[in-house]
């Protein structure tokens, strides 16, 4: 009696094998490192390997020094110390200048008969890892320009197609439509209310004709807000995904802001530049018959053209007109284009069609890509500091149209960190309204590791208090179940590194919760076996009726902490899903740890022979 069946026993022992190999490499760790690389992006050559190495001290004479390694053109340099690491990193950046990052980073201490295997650590969060952490203001006031802007052009379209005479305007929150002929007021209504229904439409007197005045309701305003920041919040995560940078956060935090942590980044600035940027790209044809000089001298561009600068700061007059926006590119990618650096365009269909009509009834003339951004500064107003929005615009490239194309091609006249960081953004989207940092943590690798010990402190107290218990307690049946309760552990770890999954201070008090959770069920199975006892059973009778009777109990108590995990990871944000996950995965295996894990061990023990006593 309570023998399992040879299957079984094999089935539970490759289990505790593999397990323990695949969360082998949380073991050992990671160490202090820096990371050198070139600011464009471009890799590393071997003199400039050697200079790093060089200002390590690895000179002939002066000692051994931390060893070097190239990595896809980077340098990746380990240190025995955090302290060491932080020396050299300012060294570093005094001797190798701007033109190179050197970043705090953590390298993985992993054998590499480990990492042949495919085998990772869990990765670690921010509080863990260290990183950066962001904290973004969107401009939902300039969301609901934007859309009023779309107002008043379509106004403007429908009210031109139906003949009438009118002068459309947006003045503060409010697009004003005014009509020459006082007659044309119902039917003119009658079309804006066409194109949306929902707007707020009121006629105001005026000495001559009538006056239009359609705003936005409570409700569409509060609307066009949640857009914004959801459109925001998407955007974000894709420049994220294009960084490459994993177990990110990107949540939405009050009214308009966003929050986004960067587990891992030690290089804000680079960061920062790529999630806040707020660029598009406009194509327009160049003004070619007229004189830039003379627009700029006399304060005003001819009509139908408009006044931009190039980078050199020269005058240069485009159409008005627009031929595609950033909003219709499909695609983009960083490349060369005779040995300069380029980026390659892919349009969609309205984009494609538009580029296509135009350079076929332009051929040989000039065509603009000017460069669309959005800043923030700061102003004095009646004697107050306050923050304007400023739109930056400048001409990044003039070429001559020498054939008929549509929907690629592409954009020259940049360096490559400018082609690379474009791209980025074309293929992430534009921001539906510009965002601004107002705040900015970063997390050394030094915090990081406090917290790492301060984490495994807890757990092993934790675990000890637990273990100490369970011997006192249940004698051998306590210490085996100890042995369940730590190879339960051990498999939540290998689920993290499989899945990949960022283990946080969240994440660990989920473990040392799931401890707790795990050994109730032995207790209700060793608590079993008493009243099994007691009530005159057999020893061996007891055991197997202790686990088959507290199955049902530990299911339906396991499921219903279940659901409560689900909803957190479902409807939680950042430190809550990590606490949720490490809950979840320890939940589904304690119950394969206490049950059949501990059961095989005291089968082993007891199974199949006659019992004179039960330490139980």
């Amino acid at each position: 009696m309570n023998r399992y069946p040879l299957w079984k026993n094999v089935l539970v022992a490759i289990v505790v094998l593999v397990g323990a190999i695949v969360a082998l490499p949380n073991v050992f760790g990671d160490e202090p490192a820096l990371q050198v690389s070139r600011a464009n992006g471009q890799p590393l050559a071997e003199s400039e390997v050697a200079r790093v190495a060089e200002l390590l001290g690895r000179a002939e004479g002066e000692g051994a020094a931390p060893p070097v390694a190239g990595e896809e053109g980077r340098v990746l340099v380990r240190f025995a110390t955090v302290d060491e690491q932080l020396k050299k990193a300012d060294e570093l950046r005094q001797g190798l200048g701007r033109d190179y990052v050197v970043a705090l980073t953590l390298a993985s201490r992993t054998p590499a008969w480990l990492q042949a295997m495919g085998l990772k650590p869990a990765p670690l969060g921010l509080d863990l890892r260290g990183g950066v952490q962001f904290l973004f203001e969107v401009d939902v006031a300039s969301a609901v320009r934007q859309r009023l802007d779309a107002y008043a052009a379509d106004f403007t379209r429908v009210l031109r197609d139906a003949r009438i005479r009118r002068s459309v305007a947006v003045v503060g929150k409010e697009v004003q439509v005014r009509l020459p002929d006082a007659a044309d007021a119902d039917r003119a209504e009658t079309l804006i209310r066409e194109l949306d229904a929902d707007v707020s439409i009121e006629r105001r007197p005026v000495p001559e004709g009538a006056l239009l005045v359609v705003q936005m309701t409570p409700d569409q305003v509060r609307a066009r807000q949640d857009f914004a920041i959801q459109q925001n919040t998407v955007t974000l995560r894709n420049r994220i995904n294009e960084l490459g940078v994993a177990e990110t956060v990107v949540q939405r935090q009050g009214l308009d802001r966003i929050v986004v942590q960067l587990p891992g980044v030690q290089d804000p600035a680079q960061a920062e530049r790529v999630l806040g940027a707020t660029a598009t790209l406009e194509f327009r044809l160049v003004c070619d018959d007229q004189n830039a000089l003379d627009a700029e001298q006399r304060g005003r561009a001819p009509v139908g053209c408009e006044l931009f600068k190039d980078r050199a700061g020269n005058p240069i007059l485009l159409k008005r007109r627009t031929i595609v926006t950033g909003d219709q590119l499909v695609d983009a990618s960083q490349g060369f284009d005779q040995g300069m650096p380029a980026v390659f365009v892919r349009l969609d269909g309205k984009g494609a069609r538009s580029m296509l009509e135009t350079t076929k009834a332009n051929l040989r003339k000039p065509m603009a890509v000017v460069f669309v951004e959005q800043k923030r500064e700061k102003k004095e107003v009646n004697g107050q500091p306050v923050e304007v929005t400023r739109e930056q615009r400048e001409v990044i490239n003039v070429a001559t149209i020498n054939g008929v194309f549509s929907s690629n091609f592409q954009i020259t006249g940049l360096d490559a960190l400018e082609a690379r960081d474009l791209a980025l953004l074309l293929r992430a989207g534009a921001l539906a309204a510009p965002i601004f940092k107002v705040e900015e943590r970063t997390v050394g690798p030094s915090l990081g590791q406090e917290n790492i010990e301060r984490g495994l402190m807890a757990f092993l107290v934790g675990f000890g208090l637990v273990a100490a218990f369970m011997w006192f307690y249940y004698r051998t049946f306590g210490l085996i179940a100890n042995f369940a309760l730590l190879f339960n552990v051990v498999c939540i770890m290998a689920l993290l590194s499989l899945l990949g999954a960022a283990l946080t201070l969240p994440g660990i008090a989920g473990i040392v919760l799931t401890i707790g959770m795990a050994v109730d069920a032995n207790v209700l199975i060793h608590e079993r076996i008493r009243e099994e006892l007691r009530a005159g059973n057999s020893m061996q009778a007891s055991i197997a009726a202790g686990y088959d009777r507290a199955f049902s109990t530990i299911a339906d108590a396991n499921i219903t902490t279940l659901i409560a995990g689900i909803v957190l990871f479902a409807f939680g944000n950042g430190p809550v899903k990590g606490f949720a996950v490490t809950l979840c995965l320890g939940i589904a295996t304690s119950m394969y740890t206490a049950i059949v894990g501990s059961r095989a061990l005291i089968n082993w023990f007891f199974g199949g022979r006659k019992l004179e006593r039960l330490s139980v």
